[in-house]
């Protein structure tokens, strides 16, 4: 009797059947109490297809439309990224839409907060490290020589320095990693690696403390997490914790580019066009209803 809600029959296409049983239990879990669900979404490469300059990324098409029909029938929407909150919420177009009247923007891995409500960001003072770390960047980068074509990043909370259009990508990004964690630790600051980026942050924040903070906040009773990079492997661990607290959980990689978030998955799916899908097929009623 009690397995019941993880065999019950649902409206998703089989292309959404989560491919292990937890994620099976985490599914049966948003579907049979949605009003007890947190949604949380990265950003870039999961609501929006990752493209040469970060500035020109916006949500994809349906992104906007698929959130707002779901947003009603979950107890809340969040995204979590490593963008400050208010460019985020600009690239998104999510500000004044029918539907995400609640939706929160997790900035900076949750160090800023956006409230569709007050339509305010809050954030704190910047860390000194990255002040200092942002002002040796460019002479430190230019001494260096094997950063040429890589360009610098300035986020407010962090800095990063992306090496998508360098001559040869992969090799400027490996030929970084090093100086830039030397940099990074004589400033008090940790290197999070990314697709072709390298982000210089303050410790102590990532994206799994601010889903759990969230989960907690709105006492969820069930979380999907999609993420599609490095950054995420923080909330995919965070929400493995929380299964093992009574609450069930979705794991949703978004594309397999990164095999250490893929891997730990319980849905994979085709990049942002694969999540805008599932979003539109949870956001539909089920069959009958």
């Amino acid at each position: 009797m009690g397995s019941q809600p993880q065999s019950q029959p649902h409206p998703l296409p089989t292309a959404f059947t989560p491919a292990t049983p937890a994620g099976r239990e985490g599914l049966a879990a948003l579907l049979a109490a949605p009003d007890r669900a947190l949604i949380a979404l990265d950003f870039d490469g999961t609501l929006a297809d990752i493209v040469p300059d970060p500035e020109q990324s916006r949500a994809h098409p349906g992104a906007v439309k698929a959130l707002a029909a779901l947003a009603p029938r979950v107890a809340s929407v969040a995204v979590i990224t490593g963008r400050p909150a208010g460019v985020a919420v600009r690239y998104g177009g999510f500000a004044g839409v029918p539907g995400l009247e609640h939706l929160v923007v997790l900035g900076h891995y949750g160090a800023e907060r956006w409230d569709a409500v007050s339509g305010t960001v809050r954030a704190p003072d910047a860390h000194p490290g990255v002040q200092a770390a942002r002002a040796e960047l460019p002479g430190f980068l230019d001494g260096i020589g094997a950063w040429r074509g890589s360009w610098i990043e300035d986020k407010g909370q962090a800095v990063a320095v992306h090496t998508r259009r360098a001559e040869d990508p992969v090799r400027a990004f490996e030929s970084l990693r090093r100086p830039l964690a030397e940099l990074a630790a004589r400033h008090g600051l940790i290197v999070e690696p990314g697709r072709l980026v390298l982000e210089l942050r303050p410790p102590g924040v990532d994206k799994g403390v601010a889903l759990t903070a969230y989960v907690r906040e709105v006492g969820a009773g069930s979380v999907l997490y999609a993420g599609d990079d490095l950054g995420d492997v923080a909330a995919f661990s965070a929400v493995e914790k929380l299964r093992t607290e009574g609450i069930p959980g979705l794991l949703v990689c978004s594309g397999n580019e990164v095999p250490a978030l893929a891997d730990r998955a319980d849905l994979v799916v085709d990049g942002p066009a694969g999540v805008v899908a599932l979003l539109s097929a949870l956001a539909s009623p089920p069959a009958g209803g």
